[in-house]
This record gives structure tokens, C-alpha cells and sequence, in this order.
């Protein structure tokens, strides 16, 4: 469960360029919900995610995983509860080294490193099985360099990379923003597969209101740094496809 109890965000503050990006946020995202958060440019999403992934620290407030007070927590030790794919696809993987030696630092991440870092014919044996899932062909270049593939590949990799190490809690920020349409349902697909199977707690920021729609088990909308609109997809509240779009218009 993730809990964000009063957040406010302010860059450069005191300063002629200040930004308020949150505005006393509370947020509380149960175990195992996908909720995906829309709205324009500027109107803090990132800056959300940003401070539950622990990469920008929030001015005020507290931010709870599993009831453990991580508000002060830097983002590598919130790693043992949380994975990230970013939206440029060249952000979560290292071109140079194989895609199975990519999945072998993946499966690391969290984990105290010793002498014994190389892969084995059981571990090829574990990424080819998982990989064959996406039905791209890719389980038959494990040795090829991660470089030499398309963007939309990464991503789909990346997404396998992100739950290898058993994270509790995976952040989609615009993961198909830079990809084609035939690669970003690949993507949104595989990430939706994901996320059930392994019972994950996910916030996916997008600007695709039928992904958000077709996806989310719960909107929000914010703006300006608030939030603005809360609705759950099923229950006393039915989310139709045709709110979204009237949020924007």
C-alpha cells in the first residue's frame, strides 16, 4: 500500500521562479489496485511520482509504503519495494550489454552483490521462458546487444526487467509516449499482464485516455498540483469511457 499524507512540492522556493508542483496532497493507493493518474502538462503527475519513488524529497508531508515511513528514504532503498520504467525507452536498459545479461543485473538490483554475478543455463533457461511471453521473437537473441533493438522492444523488456526481483510496487511514467501505436499496445498489454499476475501495486501516468479507460482500475485527474477528480471504475461510481474525455473539454 502506498500512502501520501499531506505532500506539498516546491522548487525553487523563495526564489523569482518558483513552483508550487504539489499542493497538500493526501493519496492512498490500497495493495494490488492499478491506478492511473491523468492531466495536462505542469499539473504535477511526475512530480507525484517522482516523490513516491523517492528521487525528489516532498518540502512537507509524509509518504508511507506498507505502513513503513519512507518520506526520508532515498530512491535506492525504496528499490527493495519499487520499480520504474521511464518514458524514454533507452532510460532502463544498458545498450552495450546483452539482453541477458541485462536481465541478470535486473534480477540484482536489490539484492547485496557477491563474486558470482554471471548468468547459468537456468537463469537463460528462466528470461527465454519469460521473454517468449511478449511473442516477439526475442527469446532467440538473448545474446544479442540491447542497443541493436527497437524502442518498443526496450520498453516491452524493460517492463520484464522491472519484475524479475519481486517488486511490490511498479511506476509506469508515460511508458508508451515514444513508441508507435503497434508498440505501445505491446507494451500497455504486457505491463497489464504483469501487474495482475504478480499482484503488483501500479501507478501509470498517461496521456491515453483509452488506456487509462481500458486499464485503470481507478482515475485521478489533477491540476495545478491537486487533485482534482477521484474515480473509481467500478463500485457505487461507474468511470465511462466518455467522463474522461469530458474532463478535457
Amino acid at each position: 500500500m502506498i500512502s501520501l499524507k499531506n505532500i506539498h512540492k516546491v522548487y525553487n522556493s523563495g526564489k523569482a521562479n518558483q513552483v508550487i508542483a504539489l499542493q497538500n496532497v493526501s493519496l492512498t493507493v490500497p495493495a494490488g489496485e492499478f491506478l492511473v493518474i491523468v492531466g495536462s502538462n505542469g499539473s504535477g503527475k511526475s512530480t507525484l511520482l517522482n516523490v513516491i519513488a523517492g528521487s525528489f524529497p516532498p518540502t512537507s508531508g509524509k509518504v508511507f509504503i506498507d505502513n513503513n515511513d519512507v518520506t526520508n528514504e532515498p530512491d535506492y532503498r525504496r528499490s527493495k519495494w519499487i520499480a520504474r520504467v521511464f518514458q524514454n525507452p533507452l532510460s532502463g536498459t544498458a545498450a552495450d550489454l546483452s539482453i541477458l545479461d541485462n536481465f541478470r543485473l535486473a534480477a540484482l538490483r536489490t539484492k547485496r552483490k557477491a563474486l558470482n554475478l554471471g548468468t547459468n543455463a537456468a537463469f537463460r533457461k528462466k528470461v527465454e521462458g519469460q521473454v517468449s511471453l511478449l511473442e516477439l521473437g526475442l527469446e532467440q537473441k538473448l545474446d544479442q546487444a540491447m542497443g541493436t533493438l527497437s524502442g518498443g522492444q526496450r520498453q516491452a523488456l524493460t517492463l520484464l526487467m522491472s519484475v524479475i526481483d519481486d517488486c511490490k510496487i511498479l511506476l509506469l511514467d508515460e511508458p508508451t509516449a515514444a513508441l508507435d501505436p503497434r508498440s505501445a499496445d505491446i507494451v500497455m498489454k504486457t505491463a497489464d499482464r504483469l501487474i495482475r499476475e504478480h499482484q503488483l501495486t501500479a501507478i501509470l501516468i498517461t496521456h491515453n485516455l483509452k488506456d487509462a479507460f481500458t486499464y485503470g482500475d481507478r482515475v485521478i485527474q489533477m491540476s495545478d498540483g491537486s487533485i482534482l477528480r477521484d474515480i473509481p471504475k467500478s463500485g457505487e461510481t461507474k468511470l465511462k469511457q466518455t467522463d474522461l474525455f469530458e474532463w478535457f473539454t
